[in-house]
């Protein structure tokens, strides 16, 4: 049997699905609940020292829906805890002390005063929880008051802020980053040079999900008005795994511990975090979507995987796929793939055929022998498998590599395993397409 059990920056959970900091781990009912149904861990939702905190009482949720009404966004206006501090470290010090395996993490966001992030580690430390996770994330009603993503987007703060809590705690401290900014390895960087022990992401993408065109409100409208909110849920799980990798593969922060978030709704989902480099992951929106028992599914479903791969604990497998990111000018153009069509599963649809004509290579034809019938023209497919994406049949299209020969689209060789890029003649840290 595969052993889940987890350690991350020193914090040991019997798996390494933690909660991540939002409404589900706002109070000790709830944490309670989850530690109950098999969750490894929590990140508390973020605590704060400003005692006036309050929260909308309309929808705090903007959503979007796929067409069988799944939900794959999720957009949020809710703040950090409104509710009282101590109340929340006196619920984190009993629900720590009743459940002493699991991992208890703190997310914390105060302004960036050294003073103030010394007065709340000091207070936060008493609960005996295993770390602290930084909130430099938060892109909506924190961040305009100089706090959350406002700091997260501004890599010398988070390298400031990062120094003073190592200075003021023995805690490990958890950066975590905000993907509203160009290029997420400058504030990776900054965390390592501050001396955090690890960097999570991503928090929630600015957005406006949808606008009501009777009230001309976005949504969610509270008393018609709307405002930006985080993004998260299945839709940002593609941004997050680049976030993850781009970390991941820097060579400035390559081992750095990472704490994998966004759309992770399945154990599969968990696996590609973690293969990209993420020791862990935290889950919000799948909770929230289903219940806190969508846990079982993810840890039953990555034993059995790591089972039949033969992988006996979680570092058989984390960061396995970083070597295999590149950037695109070290592709091996000389790969060549056609598409394929599985005519006994084809339903005839037509969609591969009108996609391919309208939009792409026009490689699909649609009559063969006077017969309605959808095959791939050798000579003018690129394998861009465009037709295996809209294809409504599971395996119907499969992208079969060509053999060492010619490739009759273009005439050129191909050699499989040999890159198309040499070194310009003037300057060898360039790459200029092979002869």
């Amino acid at each position: 049997m595969a052993d889940l059990r987890s350690t991350f920056v020193g914090i040991k959970s019997p798996n390494p699905f933690w909660l991540a900091s939002a409404p589900p781990t706002d109070k000790e009912y709830n944490v309670v609940r989850a530690f109950k149904a098999g969750w490894g861990g929590v990140v508390w939702k973020t605590l704060g020292e400003d005692p006036n905190i309050v929260n909308v009482n309309g929808p705090r949720y903007g959503y979007v829906h796929g067409p069988d009404r799944r939900l794959i966004g999720l957009n949020n206006i809710e703040l950090i805890t409104d509710r009282p501090l101590q109340v929340n470290l006196d619920e984190i010090t009993a629900v720590k002390k009743a459940w002493p395996d699991r991992a208890m993490v703190v997310s914390l966001m105060v302004p960036c005063e050294e003073k103030n992030w010394a007065g709340i580690l000091k207070r936060v430390e008493t609960t005996g929880c295993d770390g602290v996770e930084l909130n430099f994330g938060c892109p909506h009603g924190m961040s305009e008051r100089g706090m959350g993503s406002a700091v997260g987007q501004v890599p010398e703060y988070i390298e400031m802020v990062a120094r003073w809590c190592k200075a003021h705690t023995r805690m490990p401290v958890i950066v975590k980053l905000t993907p509203n900014i160009t290029d997420v390895r400058h504030p990776a960087r900054a965390a390592k040079k501050g001396g955090a022990d690890a960097v999570s992401l991503i928090n929630t993408v600015s957005s406006i999900v949808s606008v009501d065109l009777d009230t001309f409100s976005p949504n969610p409208s509270i008393d018609g008005k709307g405002s930006h909110g985080g993004y998260c849920g299945p839709a940002v799980k593609p941004i997050a795994l680049n976030m993850v990798a781009e970390i991941a593969r820097d060579a400035e922060t390559r081992g750095f511990p990472i704490s994998g978030i966004g759309g992770i709704t399945t154990w599969r989902d968990a696996a590609e975090f973690m293969t990209l480099g993420a020791g862990n992951v935290q889950v919000c929106t799948a909770a929230m979507t289903y219940g806190f028992k969508v846990v079982q599914e993810m840890i039953s479903g990555l034993e059995n995987w790591m089972d039949e791969k033969s992988h006996a604990t979680l570092g058989d497998f984390v960061g396995r796929a970083v070597p295999n990111v590149t950037d695109w000018q070290y592709l091996n153009l000389n790969f060549v793939t056609k598409a394929k069509i599985n005519q006994d599963l084809c339903i005839k649809c037509g969609r591969c055929h009108i996609v391919c004509e309208d939009t792409s290579h026009q490689a699909i034809t649609s009559i063969v022998n006077g017969k309605r019938q959808f095959e791939v023209i050798d000579a003018e497919c690129v394998g861009c498998n465009l037709c295996v994406s809209v294809c409504p049949v599971e395996d119907c299209i499969d992208m079969v590599e060509m053999a060492t020969g010619v490739d009759p689209r273009t005439q050129r060789p191909i050699s499989p395993g040999k890159s198309n890029w040499t070194a310009h003649p003037n300057n060898p840290g360039r790459k200029v397409a092979a002869e």
